[in-house]
């Protein structure tokens, strides 16, 4: 049976949101599952760990913050935007050759478009920074039969110990991949579990020490971190997030009809489940009306 995320307004249940979920313990055996967990799905943005580890054994060189941003589906924010030309500018490079679409920041106070403001553009940026360390060239690194797309893939199978079972392209331009919740989980338990200073651990530092760099500054992603200490975190569009802590528990959750909204209820069930106390944590999210909190966002009693 899935969980059941349901939105209530002014006292009635207005809809509900099927949920997969999946947590492993510290030994890296399943606690609880709920849902076609082994079923593929795209994680989408929760890739991005694994593809910045594939980058840094490619010879990528960044360091704290600017590695969080690597990894990051970021809020387009002045610093976020800042950290993506500086990681250009080390390879030499700037923006122009982003190869992400353009996009206008979370502030729309800001009138203009970007490709810096783009929630990937981190990550393209280290993509391009990897490229010039390697004299790949630069101006088809997106294809999925180039020598930096194929690393990340052969990373991403590693890590998870699965093929990816499917291929596609993701809303930023660069390849994707479909893969299991437990080959998700699997994976993102390499990053607390990695030796000190190898580039696993390095990423799990990176991302706990910057939530705010991988999101934004107020983003329920940052909020859970800044919460628990030791959990590294990162969702994915149409309703992915994947999760570890620092003793190598993790879990995934997965949002069947997409809505973003339902993921963070259900991710602090699935934290719930592996023993962690909840009660600092943002279970629900509220839901507005005229400007005021007319109801929440909330995990169900009972699953469906």
């Amino acid at each position: 049976m899935s969980l059941v995320v349901e939105v209530v307004r002014s006292g009635f249940v207005e809809s509900r949101h099927h949920v997969r979920m999946l947590t492993v313990g510290a030994d890296g055996r399943p606690v609880e599952a709920h849902g076609a967990v082994h079923v593929p799905a795209s994680p989408r943005s929760s890739m991005k760990p694994l593809q910045a580890l594939g980058m840094l054994r490619a010879g990528l060189r960044l360091e704290e913050e600017l590695l969080a941003l690597a990894c990051a589906s970021h809020a387009g924010e002045p610093f976020h935007a800042e950290g993506v030309r500086k990681i250009l500018a080390g390879a030499g490079l700037d923006e122009s050759a982003l190869r992400c679409p353009e996009d206008y920041p979370e502030d729309r106070s800001v009138p203009e478009r970007a490709r810096v403001f783009m929630n990937c553009s981190g990550k393209h940026a280290a993509m391009l920074a990897t490229c010039v360390a390697n004299g790949w060239p630069l101006d088809t690194y997106l294809d999925i039969t180039h020598p930096l797309q194929r690393a990340l893939r052969a990373t991403a199978e590693e890590l998870t110990g699965e093929r990816m079972a499917a291929a596609g392209v993701d809303g930023c331009g660069a390849p994707l991949y479909f893969v299991s919740m437990l080959g998700m989980a699997r994976a993102f338990r390499a990053f607390p579990l990695g030796e000190a200073g190898s580039p696993e651990r390095r990423i799990f530092e990176a991302v706990t020490a910057y939530p705010e760099w991988t999101s934004g500054s107020s983003r329920a992603e940052s909020s859970l971190m800044r919460a628990v200490p030791g959990l590294m975190l990162k969702s994915g569009a149409e309703g992915f997030e994947v999760f570890t802590l620092e003793d190598g528990r993790a879990g995934a959750v997965k949002v069947e009809d997409g809505a973003a909204r339902a993921r963070t209820p259900a991710t602090v069930a699935a934290l719930r489940s592996l023993g962690l106390e909840t009660g600092e944590l943002p279970a629900t999210t509220p839901v507005l009306g005229g400007g005021r909190v007319v109801g929440e966002v909330r995990l169900a009693a009972t699953p469906a």
